[in-house]
């Protein structure tokens, strides 16, 4: 407080800084969706963003995009489900100060009709990949002595259950649930892990889900907000949770849901 005559003033204290200018991401699941919104979001406030994916393709045209857009962006081609290699190359290019893992798989089924391979090829990446390429990144960190963010991108069907996704809400549930356990590890290393968690977001993936009226008609009864997801409404959690205004954060989610599991 500062005194004048007789009267007080507080002095108002200053909103933690969202600007990223120094750091570098690495931003898996890059070239499309919920991936490439994340990496957008990053790049556009200050971030030097690797953008991370199968395809060496789709990777040049997207970087491209973000050239002519005035922004910063390298690629790095790699299989988040092949541990060794993905190892590998996070050891060559990294450290990185930020991870938003997006890569990830949904094979859809009847529970008492999944056969192994579905089960194998969604949770090699979903589960295993999230969590060597988090363990990946947190080891550069804590060797080059620095903090960071790390997140990942699961879902809300990692808290709830639902119809056909045993498999799916299996891995994602199991990705909320490292995350606890490695924010508390990494705490003092200064390294904060949490999970943004997604309704249905209107993405090229999504498509013939977002068809089907019927399907559309359960959506939006479950979202109270009346709408599906666009990848735009990823973009502020992720960059707030990647920034300084949550640097308090760690260990816990965010749920970008329109109200689906508060009901």
């Amino acid at each position: 407080q500062k005194r004048h005559g007789t009267a007080m003033t507080e002095t108002l204290p200053t909103t933690p800084s969202f600007d990223l200018t120094g750091r570098r991401a690495l931003v898996t699941g890059a070239s499309s969706g919920i991936g490439l919104a994340c990496a957008a979001a990053l790049a556009q406030a200050g971030a030097d963003v690797t953008l991370a994916a199968r395809s060496a393709e789709r990777l040049d045209a997207t970087a491209q995009a973000f050239r002519e857009a005035g922004l910063t962006a390298t690629t790095l081609a790699m299989d988040v489900a092949d541990i060794a290699a993905m190892q590998a190359a996070i050891a060559k290019a990294g450290p990185f100060d930020i991870l938003v893992n997006s890569a990830g798989l949904a094979i859809h089924s009847p529970a008492t009709d999944t056969v192994e391979t579905d089960f194998d090829a969604v949770s090699d990446l979903n589960f295993k990949g999230a969590y060597f390429l988090t363990t990946a990144v947190a080891r550069g960190l804590i060797a080059a002595d620095k903090p960071g963010s790390l997140i990942n991108v699961t879902s809300q069907m990692g808290h709830v259950g639902g119809i056909d996704r045993a498999v799916y809400c299996g891995t994602k549930h199991a990705v909320e649930g490292f995350t606890k356990a490695v924010a508390i590890e990494w705490a003092p290393h200064g390294i904060r892990v949490n999970t943004v968690c997604p309704t249905f977001i209107r993405t090229p993936l999504t498509e013939a889900t977002f068809a089907d009226p019927d399907r559309i008609r359960w959506i939006e009864e479950k979202i109270k907000l009346g709408r599906v997801g666009e990848v735009t409404d990823i973009m502020g959690p992720v960059l707030y949770l990647a920034s300084d205004a949550a640097s308090l954060m760690t260990g816990t989610h965010m749920l970008i849901d329109g109200g689906w599991t508060a009901g």
